[in-house]
């Protein structure tokens, strides 16, 4: 069975559109320096290489849906959220000092290594966050780019606009609001969820299927419907990253087993574990939590209390009800056929899957 992923050929479109576009921006960058090289090679790979390509097919089937005739100015249109997506990772990295994504080394350890290779003056840590910043602010710019310049009619680009505006400060200031929450320690399920919320649902799932409706001069009852769709699903598809941050394999995702604990990240998974232990291990996690030098005994030892809490259980249930809020929404809305089959099989393999 074609994945939903797969469907219409939409994943090697996206990548086709992409990779064209940084053809055309690699060749800008040359004309002003030939040290770009390392820019474009840099973000080239980074947005090239691996990504599920999920919130370009959100936003494709949310305009199938709506009625869109299928062309590939539209498919540009939409792969102008892999570049939104390639800067909030970069960023994302970059705050949380990791060191890989997707199982190679993230642009700020690439440009601190390339530094130190070079033999170049200076901090090559400072080196490396500096040129992460930067890239991560070109890859915004060039989503712009991208949706200015895919060829659809300009009408259409009018309507989508606003929502594209409001996703991109959503996901900036989500972003905010995760950095203040560590600052705080607040680890309540409230501030957990909006944090979600912001950060990653609404702009994975809700603003895509928003984009493709209006890219399409959809109605606003089924805009309505998306969201009644597309918010529910999109926290359960952070409740499902926030687990695989704890309990997810490093050869599927790419990432340290526990990366999300040194880096003290207070999700919902972490919030309901908070709650419901013991004053004494509620304690204990606290004092781990955010130890940039948790060992692997002491990552075991926090997937031990997270599971004793029941945390782990009442987070599975929690994407399971979101899931089934979002699937009957979706039942109900006045979608094409074909793309309602497509949104079912997507709710599925954005909470489901391993990476």
């Amino acid at each position: 069975m074609t994945s939903p992923l797969e469907r219409a050929g939409l994943r090697p479109r996206v990548d086709k559109a992409l990779a064209a576009f940084l053809a055309v921006r690699r060749t800008q960058l040359l004309t002003i320096d030939d040290v770009l090289t390392d820019v474009a090679d840099a973000l080239e790979e980074f947005v090239l290489r691996g990504g599920k390509r999920l919130r370009p097919a959100f936003a494709y089937w949310g305009y199938r849906g709506a009625g869109g005739i299928d062309s590939e100015q539209v498919v540009s249109a939409v792969a102008a959220l892999e570049l939104v997506q390639a800067s909030a990772l970069i960023h994302d990295d970059l705050m949380d000092r990791s060191d890989t994504r997707r199982g190679e080394p993230s642009i700020h350890r690439r440009f601190s290594a390339h530094h130190s290779k070079a033999g170049w003056a200076g901090d090559g840590t400072g080196f490396g966050d500096n040129a992460a910043v930067l890239l991560g602010d070109l890859a915004l710019v060039w989503s712009d780019d991208l949706l200015h310049s895919s060829g659809v009619e300009l009408a259409d680009l009018a309507r989508a606009r606003p929502v594209f505006d409001t996703m991109r400060t959503e996901v900036t200031v989500g972003q905010y609001l995760d950095v203040l929450t560590q600052a705080t320690g607040d680890t309540s399920l409230e501030r957990a969820g909006k944090v979600a919320r912001y950060k990653s649902a609404k702009y994975t799932v809700e603003r895509p299927l928003l984009l493709g409706a209006a890219l399409a001069g959809a109605p606003e009852s089924l805009s309505a419907s998306y969201s009644a769709y597309g918010l529910p699903l999109g926290e359960a598809f952070q409740l499902r990253d926030d687990v695989l941050g704890v309990f997810g394999d490093p050869a599927q995702t790419g990432k340290p087993a526990g990366d999300d604990l040194r880096e003290g990240k207070r999700t919902y998974l972490i919030a309901a574990a908070h709650e419901a232990l013991s004053p004494a291990d509620r304690a204990e996690l606290e004092s781990r939590l955010g130890d940039p030098a948790l060992d692997e005994a002491g990552v075991a030892r926090m997937r031990d209390l997270i599971r004793d809490s029941g945390a782990l259980t009442r987070t599975e249930t929690r994407i399971t009800q979101l899931t089934e809020e979002a699937v009957s929404a979706l039942s109900a809305a006045d979608v094409e056929e074909e793309a309602r089959s497509v949104l079912f099989e997507l709710a599925d393999a954005a909470t489901r899957r391993s990476v």
